[in-house]
């Protein structure tokens, strides 16, 4: 297998601390320095999160602006993806900051339990996000939870709901949600293939299901996510010192299947993005 493959590393999310690992970036600085570390490792996604200076989440635009500015400084070329999760707002302000253009945004299309609430996104609030996607020529990655995620993006597809290409990730190991079991893993590339040919797709686990699940995709063909957000550790007993080693981890097994792992060039390419 000779397929580049993509590596997004997912820096900070909305719930990991500084008491839980303090290699978690959760000032603008830290994100940007974290980040470039990563991109150096081999990642060419960022997917960002920002935080407020208590360390709990924010979706404030100021805050995305800053950040997409010095990643467009230190990382040059990398791909900036902003979440829309509802960690970080209620309603419209989780899509608050689609004006500043990232190249990709993380788009749910449906809701599910997650450890300890409902992560709601109605129909409307899809729709919207989507919309305002579509107005600043983002490209939604898919978020999916569940298989009713993944046939539901592919019929707003087909409806002309999404910009841009097709990209879809299998988020698994999530409390409540689907978790990071094989056979599933293999049905869901297997419908995504049989019902959206063109797509491409990435798979990320969590927590201790990191590894695992970037190991099936690779093996696989698709693209993966490591990265603080989801996985504070190397193993039980030992902290993450950065979201560098764990997109290293992911790199090592990309060598170990002889995929090369995609620059951000081949990427963009990849992906169907506009030029950095």
């Amino acid at each position: 297998m000779s397929d580049p493959c993509i590596l997004c590393v997912a820096i900070t999310g909305s719930v990991p601390t500084k008491a839980a690992n303090p290699a978690v970036p959760v000032t603008i600085t830290e994100q940007i320095e974290s980040t470039h570390e990563a991109f150096e490792a081999g990642a060419s996604i960022c997917h960002a999160h920002v935080r407020n200076d208590d360390e709990t989440p924010s979706s404030d635009p100021e805050k995305f602006a800053r950040l997409k500015e010095g990643l467009e400084k230190h990382c040059p070329g990398m791909i900036i993806q902003f979440s829309t999760g509802g960690r970080s707002g209620a309603g419209k302000a989780r899509g608050g900051m689609l004006s500043l253009r990232p190249d990709m945004a993380s788009l749910s299309v449906g809701s599910n339990n997650f450890p300890t609430r409902v992560y709601e996104n109605p129909p409307d609030l899809v729709d919207w996000l989507a919309s305002e996607m579509r107005a600043h020529e983002v490209v939604p990655e898919i978020e999916a939870f569940d298989l009713s995620h993944i046939l539901q993006a592919i019929q707003h597809h087909k409806d002309g709901k999404l910009f841009g290409r097709l990209y879809v990730q299998f988020v698994m190991g999530v409390k409540n949600a689907m978790p990071a079991d094989k056979e599933v893993f293999d049905f869901y590339v297997a419908q995504l293939k049989a019902r959206a040919p063109e797509a491409a797709w990435c798979a990320a686990g969590i927590g201790p299901n990191q590894i695992v699940v970037n190991e099936w995709a690779i093996a696989a063909g698709g693209h993966t996510r490591a990265g603080l957000e989801d996985n504070v550790r190397l193993d039980r007993n030992t902290l993450a010192p950065s979201n560098a080693a764990l997109i290293k981890r992911a790199a090592d097994l990309c060598e170990k299947y002889e995929r090369p792992v995609a620059t951000w060039q081949q990427a963009r390419d990849i992906l169907g993005l506009r030029s950095a």
